[in-house]
């Protein structure tokens, strides 16, 4: 009788392991392992390396040792230092602000001020820089004519510097600052804040002693999370740093690859310290949000959060804030737009109102290379968006519903992408196809590789959300009733999970589109993507055909993202 009942166990344990599901799952785990760590070794590998990549070669410190000897490591440090924290403060500072006074205040027009905060963001960061290298232009650009002509400034302003560099990104990143600080004020109970005023407190000592006291946490993670984007940042410094003598540690390993021959070895070891950085400052993103629970103010009460009155002052302080958008998020917008209409820019005059024409829209589609881009954008948006959310729904069960070994070891590697800069993925890639004896190196296939390693934790996080809503006795169900688990997932777990997992693939397929650091590594003639063109249309001087470019790569991230909504909304279904 033993013997029969230990034959069905060992049946049955066989049967589980060939099952569907268990194959699936491993692909998963062997998918994401591959995708993650193998290019993270072989980064390390090359920096070890005295050769060229698939050359033969010793291994030596020869490529950190010339690192430190051309003192090329700490004048990079220190800047990208400079640059991230004065970045992320900026950011913190304006997203703060304009998060306080949408949460906390009674001023008015607050519709006008989220859709003028949150509009600017489906820009790439790549237009929003020649935005405002167009408006601080020494001859022609507006603030530049304001300066000189009616403030009576002798020199031009100079964007080309730190504090252009800081200015620039910091306003681009204030959406993000915004959008994580207002949803940490509305969930915040106001009670504190109300006994505060009711003791006789003002409303800038309430702010400083008690709303921000609270917050510390959220606003701590808010920081770090924007002082990472500013490190990792490629677009800002690549055009305002590089042609001042600024090196930031994004440049410096762009640069390390374009030398004749390439130094893939010091490239790596810039990017082993580069990736060094960012994941300490992703860690500690990561241990202050955790601790933001201890701060938590919500509880089963009710409560009905009572505005700031700002007497008389609502309607000026809503109409600086109007300003301010305007004038941060909109204006570099405007100009990209307006010298997209000119054969050369010119600032807005009569003279120049007559020079408007659609040429360098027209003429954008007698270049093929332009045409080909378009066409591989869309084809690496698309396809690495799908395989992103597939591959991520079938993790994000087995880490939500499984009690397996392993499993935490699978969302750590999932995640880990985010802590690695585009640039340094580009360069791990690289190393890796480059040895390995697979042959992707010079195709579009090695773009999918990267788009879909670099936006796996993206897509993780929606849908593993999402799956946390879903009750598992809806499963139970279907393989009660007879249903296999790959038909069990296709037919009643991923259409649960639809709007996650919409909204997941709406912020890979759009990020795609505008991903710039990771596909200026890996792009070769016949590869080159929407991003890469815009780069090099402003490398050469083609400002207003880069502004075409760039307005109809704008047009088509709104289209997608309207439709994407309207799909979603069709999905939005109430999670049982």
């Amino acid at each position: 009788m033993d013997d029969v009942i230990e034959k069905r166990a060992m049946k049955n344990a066989i049967q589980f392991r060939i099952s569907p599901q268990f194959i699936l799952v491993g692909l998963a785990i062997g998918i994401v392992a591959y995708l993650t760590l193998l290019p993270l070794l072989m980064l390390i590998y090359g920096s070890l390396q005295s050769g060229q990549p698939g050359a033969p070669a010793d291994f030596t410190l020869k490529n950190y040792l010339t690192l430190l000897g051309k003192w090329r490591l700490v004048p990079a440090f220190l800047n990208s230092l400079i640059f991230s924290f004065g970045a992320s403060f900026l950011t913190f500072a304006g997203g703060l602000y304009l998060a306080w006074m949408t949460e906390r205040t009674n001023v008015p027009w607050k519709g006008v001020l989220y859709a003028m905060v949150l509009v600017p963001m489906v820009v790439p960061g790549l237009l929003t820089t020649v935005g405002w290298i167009i408006l601080f232009s020494r001859r022609t650009g507006i603030v530049n004519l304001i300066a000189t002509q009616y403030l009576g400034l002798e020199q031009p302003l100079e964007i080309n510097n730190m504090l252009g560099m800081i200015w620039v990104l910091g306003v681009d990143q204030i959406p993000l600052a915004f959008l994580l600080l207002a949803a940490a004020l509305r969930s915040m109970d106001p009670s504190l804040e109300e006994a505060a005023m009711v003791a006789g407190s003002g409303i800038v000592r309430t702010t400083l002693r008690i709303t921000l006291r609270v917050l510390l946490p959220a606003i701590l993670a808010v920081w770090m999370i924007t002082f990472v984007r500013a490190i990792e940042n490629f677009e800002v410094p690549a055009l305002i740093g590089m042609p001042a003598g600024i090196l930031v540690f994004s440049t410096e390993v762009y640069l390390a690859t374009k030398t004749t021959p390439t130094d893939f070895g010091l490239a790596s070891t810039f990017g082993i310290v580069y990736l060094a950085i960012t994941a300490v400052g992703i860690f500690l993103y990561l241990r202050l949000t955790a601790m933001s629970e201890r701060f938590a103010t919500i509880t089963g009460k009710g409560y009905r959060p009572s505005p700031i009155n700002l007497g008389r002052w609502r309607v000026p302080l809503a109409a600086l804030n109007i300003l301010f958008c305007f004038v941060v998020f909109f204006l570099p917008i405007l100009i990209v737009v307006w010298s997209s209409f000119l054969p050369f820019y010119m600032p807005p005059s009569a003279k120049a109102v007559a020079s408007l024409t659609l040429d360098n829209y027209t003429r954008l589609w007698e270049f093929p290379l332009i045409q080909r881009a378009m066409w591989n954008s869309f084809v690496l948006g698309v396809s690495s968006s799908t395989i992103t959310m597939l591959l991520t729904a079938i993790m994000a069960w087995i880490i939500v519903r499984t009690s397996w070994r392993g499993k935490g070891l699978l969302d750590f590697m999932a995640f880990s992408p985010i802590a690695v800069p585009g640039l340094v993925m580009g360069i791990a890639i690289l190393w890796l196809y480059l040895v390995a004896p697979v042959p992707v190196y010079g195709t579009l296939w090695i773009l999918l590789i990267a788009y879909v390693t670099k936006y796996l934790p993206y897509g993780m996080r929606a849908c593993s959300s999402s799956m946390l809503q879903i009750k598992k006795e809806l499963e139970e169900a279907s393989e009660v009733s007879g249903a296999s688990w790959p038909r069990t997932f296709s037919r009643v777990i991923l259409p649960l999970l639809a709007p996650g997992f919409v909204a997941g693939w709406v912020f890979v397929v759009t990020h795609s589109f505008r991903e710039l650091a990771t596909s200026i590594m890996l792009y070769r003639s016949g590869t080159e993507v929407i991003s890469v063109v815009l780069f090099e249309l402003w490398e050469t001087g083609q400002y207003p055909q880069l502004s075409a470019l760039g307005m109809i790569l704008v047009a088509i991230l709104i289209v997608i993202s309207l439709m994407a909504r309207a799909i979603g909304g069709r999905f939005s279904i109430q999670q049982v």
